[in-house]
């Protein structure tokens, strides 16, 4: 079934052809510019009469279309509407000399297509035919302009004729809609009614023979009227064709006054129309606009407007047409007419509890309009797909006459339309705006309405236009600038915002909230076209959350800035939030959870769980990823409400690095200062982890092929804690990421092989088994004192775990010597400019420091390791650290044949491939028989599967 668009509804309403926004052309002497190659040829008769002739090219056939500057817009006395559209018809009714069978014979016998059409303001004639018979068509045709004729009888059945056409479309909701709109816009200008008219001007149309007469003689004179001739055609035999039948017409002598202006708009109106059956919700909102110009900007500029704020093409027309699909039609309507008349846009809705949303959207986005240029290049392709498109339709001579027809009737001049689209081509972004803020105003606005069933009474307070887009104020966060030579260009966006904000039993908010900005497209684009658009570019857009933070990155090179920008800040300031990425993402963050951390990596499995079991109860008590039945419960309603609070002005720190100008550094902030202006969401209290009294063990059953050990304990010390840098360097000692000169890489993986690596932190590093070095901007508030056992033999899990609680049992006791002291220091000193030494890293710490309230991280670790005695590190392990009070989390496969060692304190046998000395064989059997004093209570066994599912 085809289906017929909101656009030609618009046509059937308004009764109109609009003359598209778009130039053709064709002058004596062709311009290179001109739309058109075709040469006229333009002469005006003494009787003012105005004659062009276009020969196409085309063979065979002729098009003479003639245009009357006379529509609606000429019914200038009270209770005459309707006579303009009347007389389309009439002028079928024929003359003496050839009465209506007559004439109808003749056009006929021609082969001739013939009609006629009436607007605001013209009427226009066309017939096409074979050009064999031009001079029988200029004869009938000048014989009905001037000698029209019909009795009353024939007067009064044309007039129940034209009612019936009026009843006929009043079955339109749209015409219905544009009726009311154009009555609330005009008081005094005869725009006031449609081109039908009033009805009640209709119903008492019987009655006015003489006036149509008075009608006729007034309006229908040469010096109003245009011949074009286009097709096969040779213009100087055409032209004396018609000064043969049309030369003695004669000139008018009325001289009746249409009102050329209305009175200054005084307020935003709203009008609601209630259909009486059903049918789909209309909202429009229209404002004034200029008259038609081909020298003067302002109407062009702002038909270009609203064409690529509402077309097809435009962002709002793909959210609510595609992607949300709350409305099924979307449209703009800005015809050019003779006077200051009404450009409208307008959506049809599926459903009526969602017109006051499509309502704001509309005016929101028209709002941003005057205080966002548009984009150069999307005006450009617009400008070209008006050129082109027109050409395209100019296929054949017909089409070429009528599209001359509905431009010349301005000026009765074949430039026009080639003037016009010289306008057009010179506008500029600026152009665009200025018209914008000059007829886009409260005050000259109207919004109808037209539904069956009830709508929001909200739709009746209009808001304030100003209000829905202000002008940004004054940046409420800074921007920290780290200048350099290099072209790439990197900005990080920090908000305080990550998953100890996750709400009980939603647990996993934050982190999806922020794959929706990331990974879920804009409301311009969804993002594969976001993928699309970034690849050429070599850009990307990323997001990583945290326990209090959550940092978007952005790196481009800095020639491709401005399209980066353009297709990467929307993502975050006008996200598309559509149902089918949130379902996605959604099913993204569960498998995750469940089968990249759970089911696939043991090691950060059970690095999540010490953090989740030594911060139970607090907002560190959960993975990032969250729990399964937290993101199992989250809608995309949670989602949107955690973004409109979490991703604000207050709760931002912005930072931007390589060869950025200031005008670059100003877009950023320019364009960050469209974010909600709130505080963020609530701080977050410290979280006071649980500090265990023994070891206390979690066993997770998991069917596995090694054995997973991750033990640690609470840690207040970060990295504005005076003794960071002194545990800093004893982690460093004892267990350095991926460094083999580490203490517990030497004795547990070098000395006895038992594994890949053994590591200490003081800091989280999640995804530790990928990187050399964490990721900055994962500031907490509180951290955890961590040793990782990378997987080692079932076996042998007891007596790994021994022997690390046995080494940090001796640096606990003894500390370090000052050889190691020193060694260590000295290699921390240069070290902390290799593990900030990126673009990224670099400007992530210094994000970092600012939230932690420190001074630059390299320096005060610097300055903090330089101060540093071995006697201040000793007493920071003392007191921050212990081998004796500690949450232990092991993943195996016979979890209670562990528990039963565990319990036993059984002794813990380990053997070699290769023969090792005897002070290590000794060691081995002191470490395997090391009494551990684990209470049964203190363990307890967790199948795989119940972790982290609540």
């Amino acid at each position: 079934m085809s289906r017929q668009p909101l656009s030609r509804l618009i046509h059937v309403a308004m009764l109109a052809l609009c003359a598209p926004a778009m130039a053709a052309s064709g002058t004596p002497a062709a311009n290179a510019h001109d739309v058109l190659p075709f040469k006229a040829t333009e002469k005006t008769l003494p009787n003012g009469l105005k004659v062009i002739v276009v020969p196409t090219g085309f063979p065979n056939l002729v098009s003479v279309q003639i245009p009357v500057q006379t529509g609606s817009r000429n019914e200038v006395e009270p209770g005459k509407s309707g006579f303009a559209h009347f007389f389309e018809h009439m002028m079928f009714r024929g003359t003496k000399d050839y009465p209506p069978e007559k004439y109808q014979a003749i056009i006929t016998k021609a082969g001739a297509r013939q009609n006629a059409y009436t607007s605001d303001d013209l009427t226009n004639y066309y017939t096409t035919f074979a050009k064999q018979d031009l001079e029988t068509v200029l004869k009938v045709e000048a014989d009905r302009f001037q000698h029209l004729s019909y009795p009353v009888e024939a007067f009064k059945t044309e007039s129940r004729a034209v009612l019936g056409e009026y009843n006929k479309n009043s079955a339109n909701p749209m015409q219905k809609l544009f009726e009311v709109q154009r009555e609330a816009a005009f008081s005094t200008h005869t725009y006031k009614h449609t081109t039908m008219g009033f009805l009640k001007d209709i119903e008492d149309m019987p009655n006015q023979y003489e006036y149509s007469k008075q009608f006729f003689d007034r309006w229908y004179k040469p010096e109003r009227v245009t011949v074009i001739i286009a097709g096969d055609v040779e213009p100087a035999k055409a032209i004396a064709l018609v000064e043969k039948y049309w030369g003695g017409w004669r000139r008018g002598t009325a001289q009746v006054p249409v009102p050329a202006s209305e009175p200054a708009a005084k307020g935003a109106q709203y009008r609601h129309v209630q259909w009486q059956t059903p049918t789909l919700p209309l909202v429009t909102v229209a404002f004034r606009q200029p008259a038609f110009s081909d020298t003067q900007k302002d109407q062009a500029a702002l038909s270009m407007l609203l064409s690529l704020s509402f077309g097809r093409t435009s962002p709002l027309y793909k959210r609510l047409v595609q992607d949300e699909q709350k409305v099924d039609q979307l449209f703009d309507f800005t015809p050019g007419r003779v006077d200051p008349s009404l450009a409208t846009i307008g959506a049809r809705v599926k459903k009526p509890a969602d017109a006051l949303y499509v309502r704001d959207a509309i005016l929101k986005t028209i709002a941003q309009l005057r205080n966002q240029p548009v984009d150069a290049q999307n005006l450009a392709h617009a400008k070209s797909a008006e050129k082109y498109s027109l050409i395209r339709s100019l296929d054949n001579t017909e089409q070429i006459a009528s599209t001359l027809a509905s431009y010349v009737h301005y000026q009765r001049s074949y430039g026009t339309l080639n003037r016009y689209f010289r306008v057009v081509d010179s506008l500029t972004p600026a152009d665009l705006q200025a018209a914008a803020r000059k007829y886009l105003v409260d005050d000259a606005m109207i919004v109808t309405t037209l539904s069956h069933d009830a709508l929001d009474p909200l739709l009746s307070k209009l808001p304030k236009l100003a209000d829905l887009d202000s002008p940004p104020a004054a940046p409420k966060f800074d921007v920290l600038v780290q200048k350099t030579s290099l072209p790439q260009v990197r900005f990080k966006l920090l908000f305080q915002a990550g998953s100890a904000h996750d709400p009980q039993g939603k647990e996993g908010l934050a982190a999806l909230s922020a794959a929706m900005i990331a990974a879920s497209g804009s409301t311009e684009r969804r993002i594969d076209e976001v993928t699309r658009a970034l690849f050429p570019l070599a850009g990307s857009f990323s997001v990583q959350t945290d326990k209090e933070m959550t940092t978007f990155t952005g790196t481009i090179h800095k020639d491709n800035w401005k399209q980066f920008m353009d297709i990467a800040l929307p993502l975050l300031l006008s996200p598309g939030l559509r149902e089918d990425d949130f379902r996605r993402l959604k099913d993204t963050q569960r498998n995750a959870l469940q089968l990249d951390l759970k089911d696939n990596n043991e090691e950060e499995f059970g690095k999540e769980r010490l953090q989740a079991n030594v911060y139970a109860g607090t907002g560190y008590g959960h993975p990032v990823l969250g729990t399964s039945k937290g993101i199992d419960a989250i809608t995309l309603d949670d989602v949107k409400a955690f973004q409109q609070k979490a991703y604000t002005q207050g709760a931002l720190h912005v930072g931007i690095a390589g060869d950025v100008s200031d005008e670059m550094v100003a877009q950023l902030k320019d364009a960050l200062a469209r974010l909600p202006a709130g505080p963020g969401l609530p701080a977050t209290a410290v979280p006071q982890g649980h500090k265990p009294n023994g070891l206390e063990v979690e066993i997770i059953e998991k069917n596995t092929r090694a054995t997973a050990i991750s033990f640690g304990l609470p840690l207040e010390v970060t990295r504005s804690h005076p003794d960071f840098p002194a545990l800093w360097l004893a982690k460093t000692w004892l267990g350095e990421h991926r460094a083999s000169s580490s203490h517990l890489y030497q004795r547990i993986r070098e000395l006895r092989g038992m594994n890949y690596g053994d590591y200490a932190y003081i800091e989280a590093f999640p995804r530790g088994m990928f990187q050399f070095f964490p990721n900055p901007n994962l500031g907490r508030k509180a951290q955890l004192f961590e040793v990782w056992i990378r997987p080692v033999a079932p076996q042998n899990g007891h007596f790994a775990l021994r022997t690390a609680l046995f080494e940090l049992g001796k640096l606990v006791d003894n500390g370090l010597s000052k050889e190691d002291f020193e060694a260590t220091r000295d290699y921390l000193m240069k070290n902390v400019f290799v593990m900030t030494a990126t673009q990224d890293q670099r400007l992530g710490y210094a994000l970092d420091s600012k939230w932690y309230g420190t001074p630059e991280f390299t320096q005060m670790m610097r300055d903090g390791l330089a101060k540093l005695t071995v006697a201040d590190v000793n007493a920071a392990i003392k007191k921050h650290l212990s081998a004796k009070n500690l949450s232990v989390v092991i993943i195996t496969k016979d979890a209670a044949g562990l528990k039963e060692k565990l319990v036993t304190d059984a002794f813990s046998p380990i053997t070699y491939d290769a023969a090792k000395p005897q002070e290590v064989l000794d060691e081995d059997r002191a470490i395997g028989a090391m009494k551990l004093d684990i209470r049964p209570e203190a363990v307890r066994i967790t199948p795989a599967a119940q972790a982290f599912e609540q």
